[in-house]
């Protein structure tokens, strides 16, 4: 008996073994996958990040040089917040010839024309830029939820003098639930979608958010990677013409 619970023993462990073994090589494939992943670039060859002042002092001569072809930088956040890069982001993206453009994180705690009034007063009025973005999430936002009708009626409200300041439609981002709550009725805009790792599913959207812990050459620590729906004649379309209008 002894001799038998000894074996069952040495079986037990050996199996025990294997399956360490085979979850170890599996979360080793799966965290090569998710930290190398990147679309296709014969589909999508058009590469781009979003940054903040979170990435601090931006190299962007080395940034140019790691295959990024735009970059779009947070302006402005509700109706007095301005990111204190944001100046000094732009003039360095467009010194070395990237795309630029700006966004606004909408804030459901601000009437939706101080909001636009902040966006007009921080961001230049420059046609050759990318469209402005509208920023919509539920992290980092105020903890009221207005019902997709008013938050519809806000946004028409934001875009309106926006719009015509840029002489450009919007371009909307939005993620998580907020996506799921408002998705379906915020007003007809081109997309920017976020889908970590993998496709989308579908090709209705104008950038693709592909990872959030992506490296840049020229940025310390963890940046937003995107693709552009589109080859060059693409970008040059977003940047030298009236986009909607």
């Amino acid at each position: 008996m002894i001799g038998t619970d000894k074996r069952t023993m040495r079986r037990y462990l050996f199996g025990l073994l294997v399956l360490v073994v085979l979850g170890c090589a599996a979360l080793a494939v799966g965290y090569r996958y998710f930290m190398s992943f990147s679309p296709d670039r014969a589909v999508y060859p058009i590469r781009g990040i979003d940054v903040s002042n979170h990435q601090g002092v931006i190299d962007w001569r080395r940034v140019a040089a790691d295959d990024v072809s735009f970059a779009v930088v947070k302006a402005t956040e509700g109706g007095d917040w301005v990111d204190k890069s944001f100046l000094r982001n732009i003039a360095g993206a467009k010194e070395v010839g990237l795309a630029v453009g700006a966004y606004h994180f909408f804030t459901f705690c601000r009437p939706a024309i101080e909001q636009a009034q902040n966006f007009i007063a921080t961001v230049p009025r420059d046609r050759s830029w990318l469209p402005p973005v509208v920023d919509i999430e539920f992290h980092g936002n105020c903890p009221r939820r207005p019902t997709p009708e008013e938050l519809g009626a806000e946004l028409t409200a934001f875009l309106e003098p926006v719009e015509a300041y840029f002489g450009k439609q919007a371009i909307f981002y939005l993620i998580g639930e907020a996506e799921d709550l408002y998705g379906a009725t915020v007003p007809d805009r081109l997309r920017w979608v976020r889908s970590l790792s993998r496709h989308p599913g579908h090709e209705d959207w104008v950038y693709w958010q592909y990872d959030n812990k992506g490296r840049v050459d020229g940025i310390e620590g963890d940046v937003d990677l995107n693709v552009l729906q589109g080859g060059q004649s693409r970008l040059a379309e977003l940047t030298q013409q009236a986009v909607g209008f």
